[in-house]
């Protein structure tokens, strides 16, 4: 309840934050006149739902419209997102998502929408390190600690996603370091993270956003995390890269919005104008800093390269891995 609490505070804090020049609109163009929807392809709870909530109170705020969270989890994320890519082009329907956006594609060998082709990006609000977690049981401190607890184990990971990051880099660890972990595909961060403080699985990937409060409080414990610049807010973890693992384990997806791609380019120009303005607004940004979210804003067309790059490094890792999802 107190976590709950502090995100609806949170959420209130950003409803009301000023926009600076940048997010104002220039002159006429369009504008919504009903509200709008966020489709977040992952469940209530986890962390790509708290963004798109913080997005969309302060975009709703300057548009002035409101906009409405539509969770619509499943096959890693391709139900919702496949759902957005058919929504009518009018600016009305946005998808607010993270990586798995160009990963489950690869992973299940099934596209039912082309990134690159039936969406167009509206801006990257950032990211966030990903920690490698145990339950606090497992008497392990440290990452090489628990690799020589965990040989001869028979343990199981979980993901939020199959063919998520969490799924590869947690099987790429398991395959590096010998451990025949059993991985476990959840449909989000929040049952997944459910289970694992339950203690029905042992490890995975978490994000700060869902996680963090209880990394601080014990409830799980963080070895290493992804990226090359840490947590902000636990300096002492290190990252993968740190101690000597391949530089797969230095990858850092994204968060963000997109429109279906046959949107009008005013509708899509005035959504980036408006989504840019609320990502350099200094408050917000302390906002996701508070929750290891760093931000990291790009326009439509740095994006769109950025995710072409991405997909062209994930599809070579998954071959590499031989990682495919049956189903």
């Amino acid at each position: 309840m107190r976590r709950r609490a502090a995100l609806a505070a949170g959420f209130a804090v950003t409803c009301a934050l000023p926009l600076g020049r940048s997010g104002r609109a220039q002159g006429g163009g369009w504008s919504p006149d009903r509200p709008i929807r966020f489709v977040v392809p992952f469940p209530a709870g986890g962390a790509t739902d708290v963004w798109s909530r913080m997005v969309g109170d302060a975009m709703a705020a300057e548009l002035g419209q409101p906009v409405v969270i539509e969770n619509r989890s499943g096959a890693g994320g391709m139900v919702g997102s496949e759902a957005a890519a058919k929504a009518a082009p009018d600016g009305h329907t946005l998808l607010f998502t993270i990586s798995p956006f160009i990963q489950s594609p690869v992973v299940f060998r099934r596209w039912p929408y082309q990134p690159l082709e039936d969406f167009a990006p509206v801006g990257k609000l950032g990211t966030t390190p990903l920690p490698f977690c145990i339950r606090p049981e497992i008497p392990a401190r440290t990452l090489p600690e628990f690799v020589a607890f965990a040989r001869g184990k028979d343990l199981s990971f979980g993901s939020y996603a199959a063919g998520s990051t969490g799924h590869a880099m947690a099987q790429l660890l398991s395959d590096h370091d010998k451990l025949g972990m059993t991985h476990i595909a959840y449909r989000g961060e929040a049952p997944m993270l459910t289970d694992i403080l339950g203690g029905r699985i042992a490890c995975g990937f978490h994000s700060m956003t869902a996680a963090g409060d209880y990394i601080r409080g014990g409830r799980l414990r963080a070895l290493a995390c992804l990226g090359r610049s840490g947590i902000p807010s636990l300096p002492r973890v290190p990252t993968f890269v740190s101690l000597g693992y391949p530089a797969a384990f230095a990858t850092a997806g994204f968060i963000g919005l997109f429109a279906p791609s046959r949107v009008p380019a005013a509708a899509q120009a005035r959504l980036a104008e408006v989504f840019a303005g609320v990502v350099a607004n200094g408050a917000f940004q302390r906002r996701l800093l508070e929750i290891d979210t760093i931000p990291g804003w790009l326009g439509p067309e740095a994006f769109r390269a950025e995710i072409a790059h991405q997909l062209k490094e994930w599809s070579d890792l998954a071959a590499a891995m031989n990682l495919t999802v049956d189903g």
